[in-house]
């Protein structure tokens, strides 16, 4: 019980903060931050497929109501959720679902959770970025956006990761 309301709180904050702030920050012109997606990587690794790729949707149409974008960051986020199956299941053992229940910082270690969250973050922009633009022509100045973006993405990630989670011994 008490995950479902560390979870709910988890996707209301993100999305207010997401849409109420950093929707409205944009960096050197290029793009702006979307620490939105610390939902879906920070769901528990005992998560069906069926309720994250259903939570991936609704944080990602979430941000689309307000942003105005007609299902690309929905569409970005079940793609990001897809990835971090695969990623999951390469990277983490089963049996140690049992002891490390969630993927954060804490529980982890920085080496796993960097490579972790740079490459989900770099999938999530890439298929956001690529959508919205959509034209072949553009893809040297979308691919500056992608990578400037998860760049400022992954700090934001992980100032979040270090305010909010302690340090948790692995098992």
């Amino acid at each position: 019980m008490i995950k479902i309301l560390t979870n709910a709180l988890r996707f209301i904050l993100l999305v207010a903060l997401q849409v109420f702030l950093l929707k409205n920050m944009v960096i050197y012109g290029l793009n702006v931050p979307y620490l939105y997606i610390l939902f879906v990587l920070l769901l528990p690794f005992e998560t069906p497929n069926w309720l994250l790729f259903t939570l991936a949707f609704l944080i990602g149409i979430s941000v689309d109501l307000f942003s105005d974008t007609l299902g690309l960051h929905a569409t970005a986020c079940v793609i990001l959720a897809f990835f971090r199956t695969v990623i999951i299941r390469v990277t983490v053992q089963e049996d140690n679902y049992d002891s490390d229940p969630e993927p954060t910082l804490a529980i982890m270690g920085f080496r796993w959770f960097f490579f972790y969250a740079l490459i989900l973050t770099l999938i999530h922009h890439f298929f956001l970025l690529t959508f919205e633009v959509f034209k072949f022509s553009e893809i040297i100045n979308t691919l500056s956006r992608v990578f400037i973006s998860s760049l400022f993405t992954l700090i934001l990630i992980f100032i979040a990761e270090l305010i909010f989670f302690r340090k948790k011994e692995r098992k």
